[in-house]
């Protein structure tokens, strides 16, 4: 396990280098309640054909904060940016494509945002947004302040509960591991961190101020949508998309819809993931050296 001061917290990350240093570092950024575990499959695809960087969030999976480096600490998504910003430099990564799953997808566009000259492109997986409808927002941030603040150790006890957690949010059953893998990440998801990351990026004028950022992104942006995901469906990740130059543009593809697919997309469809990532890479890639600029 490696780990390294970001900002006054230690973080977990695991970092496999590639031999060509000529391209971007494909960075991995987790979603709410999750941990890096959940991108293993999708890296072990890709780690052949470029380097990759994946690591737990401030207050989640194994990147703990102590009580004293806490207790005033933001955990909006600006916040979360900067914390990866500073993991990038810590790491002296000075190109790099982002993949964000749900909650990670907003902090990728964050990141891109706020250091676009190492962030060369984002992929959104099951993520959108843009759209605030009061009622909704409200009955959900309260349901998600209430899981993360009643909910009692002893849950790792009961029998069965990992397959109830390998239905949740997904069009099929994931394996029972993964339904173990996040109950335990359910359960050991620092109190704080949880609840105000929530809250924080749940805001009306955080919603209404993610596609300001996507609007003004020089960077690509991709977004891969599961067509059964009822946490995030498509239509939110259409309006999202459509803050972004190249989603009006002839011939150009930006949201691609995955089949057989809820909100875990990485892992019920990790083939399908993969070749997407790797067919948009290889196109950035080939238009920069027509273009004879440096991506």
């Amino acid at each position: 396990m490696s780990t390294i001061n970001v900002r006054g917290v230690n973080h977990f990350y695991q970092y496999i280098p590639h031999v060509d240093n000529s391209r971007p570092v494909l960075v991995f950024i987790h979603g709410w309640l999750l941990s890096h575990c959940y991108w293993l499959p999708l890296i072990e695809q890709l780690k052949d054909k470029y380097a990759c960087l994946s690591y737990d969030l401030r207050g989640f999976g194994n990147s703990q904060p102590s009580c004293q480096n806490h207790c005033n600490s933001s955990y909006s998504l600006r916040s979360y940016a900067q914390d990866l910003q500073a993991l990038l430099t810590a790491l002296e990564i000075k190109k790099a494509w982002l993949i964000g799953h749900s909650l990670g997808g907003s902090i990728a566009l964050w990141t891109a945002d706020i250091c676009p000259d190492i962030v060369r492109g984002v992929f959104c997986i099951n993520a959108g947004g843009g759209i605030y409808l009061q009622e909704e927002f409200e009955r959900f941030r309260k349901a998600g302040e209430n899981i993360v603040k009643f909910r009692p150790s002893w849950l790792q006890f009961v029998p069965f509960l990992d397959r109830i957690f390998a239905r949740m949010m997904v069009k099929r059953p994931l394996d029972r591991h993964w339904g173990r893998q996040r109950l335990k990440d359910f359960l050991n998801a620092n109190t704080q961190a949880a609840i105000a990351s929530l809250l924080e990026a749940t805001t009306e004028e955080q919603v209404h101020y993610l596609p300001q950022i996507v609007a003004r992104l020089p960077q690509p942006v991709y977004f891969l949508a599961g067509k059964q995901d009822k946490v995030m469906e498509i239509q939110y990740v259409n309006h999202l998309a459509s803050f972004h130059r190249l989603f009006h543009q002839h011939h150009q593809q930006i949201v691609f819809e995955i089949d057989n697919c809820g909100h875990f997309a990485m892992l019920e469809q990790t083939d399908t993931v993969v070749r997407y990532i790797l067919e948009l890479l290889y196109k950035h890639e080939e238009n920069c050296v027509v273009s004879q600029n440096q991506c």
